[in-house]
């Protein structure tokens, strides 16, 4: 049996990337399909595959502007061809659950998210403080065109998996169709304690980006007199830098053995945004150190109030202040920490997922999976 897998663009590591690492460990022989590929921004076991490319691959700038092409991506999206293969698996935050495919097979959708800058948060990433007046009108009727598509191809896809519950409910309210919830892989074998012992500082590890609320975590911290260190960059980093005062540190983009020694270290990491899941929690507890996030969205689901860390009520500096104080007088428990972040092993995510494509084959009436090539 042949499966095809599919996934919107790599040009990095993030959480479907990580979803699509473990998942080669299940099936390496896959292929893979995706809009675009930057070599060697991704993990040796998925460059590994062989690799399909849309013709957005070609476009001019394409590995640092990707982004800017996306009007084209539906069509590109579109012309991949599945004929030969009996099941489809897509990756998709973007446009990769809308390939179109034969109606014998069937088409199983991990949906990291219903694509965020077509329905609910355009001006985060179209708003006129990120592209301009002008820029901003002219991308509101593309991104609710966009929009329209999205939704008119949610039926192209025989079943859905969510992140989430938070992302089962966007699935149900946009696209008017039910998921099977399989929490995303943490890779707890690289995220562990150490027995370091922790320092005075709180820490956030994000893009900086307007709905990370980076700007919620430095009022937040200069009102707990708790020095912040921020790992990561985007263009929001210089204005954050200019507004951030003393007591925060700028670290930009750091190795992953750079921000395993930082959770261990920090006395709190910090999730000020809503996030559809948010990896970073359940990383910092992997490695046995409590978390303060905003109580929306996936943190609701990655931690537990008063065991593994503190969930805030509001999104207001004040909230978040009086919550980081109270994560670090309070003696939290590091291996209690340390065993809820192991229920979102890689290996947990691969079983849960290789289970559902079984189901999916079963229900289908085809064969078995069994070790057959793949396409991503």
């Amino acid at each position: 049996m042949k499966v095809a897998f599919v996934h919107d663009w790599l040009t990095g590591m993030r959480g479907g990337e990580n979803a699509l690492e473990a998942l080669c460990e299940r099936f390496p022989d896959a292929e893979l399909f995706t809009l675009v590929h930057v070599r060697s921004s991704i993990s040796a076991a998925i460059e590994r595959l062989r690799t399909h490319t849309s013709f957005v691959q070609r476009l001019p700038r394409v590995k640092r502007y990707y982004r800017h092409y996306l009007p084209l991506f539906p069509t590109a999206i579109e012309q991949f061809s599945f004929d030969r293969f009996d099941l489809v698996v897509s990756v998709s935050h973007c446009c990769a659950k809308s390939i179109v495919h034969p109606g014998r097979i069937r088409h199983i959708c991990y949906c990291l998210t219903p694509m965020r800058y077509a329905w609910d948060q355009f001006d985060a990433y179209f708003g006129p403080d990120r592209v301009g007046r002008a820029g901003s009108g002219l991308m509101r009727p593309v991104m609710a065109r966009l929009a329209r598509w999205d939704r008119d191809t949610a039926d192209r896809v025989d079943r859905y998996v969510a992140i989430s519950h938070y992302v089962a409910g966007r699935i149900r309210r946009y696209y008017n169709r039910e998921a099977t919830v399989v929490y995303p892989p943490v890779n707890t074998e690289f995220f562990h304690p150490d027995g370091a012992t922790p320092e005075r500082f709180a820490l956030v590890v994000s893009a900086l980006v307007p709905y990370k609320r980076i700007d919620l975590a430095i009022a937040a911290c200069r009102l707990a007199g708790v020095p912040l260190k921020i790992a990561g960059d985007g263009p929001e980093r210089e204005a954050l830098q200019r507004d951030a005062g003393p007591g925060v540190l700028f670290l930009g983009r750091r190795s992953n053995d750079e921000i395993r020694d930082l959770y261990r270290r920090a006395a709190v990491t910090l999730l000020p945004g809503e996030e559809d899941f948010g990896i970073v929690p359940l990383e910092a507890q992997a490695c046995g150190r409590p978390v303060v996030a905003l109580g929306r969205g996936g943190a609701l689901e990655t931690v537990r109030p008063g065991e593994t860390g503190v969930l805030v009520a509001e999104a207001v500096p004040q909230a978040f202040a009086a919550a980081i104080a109270q994560a670090i007088d309070r003696p939290f428990d590091s291996r209690a920490i340390r065993r809820h972040a192991e229920q979102f092993s890689r290996a947990r995510f691969a079983d849960q997922m290789t289970a559902v494509i079984h189901e999916t084959c079963r229900e289908a009436g085809a064969p078995a999976v069994g070790d057959a090539p793949a396409v991503w």
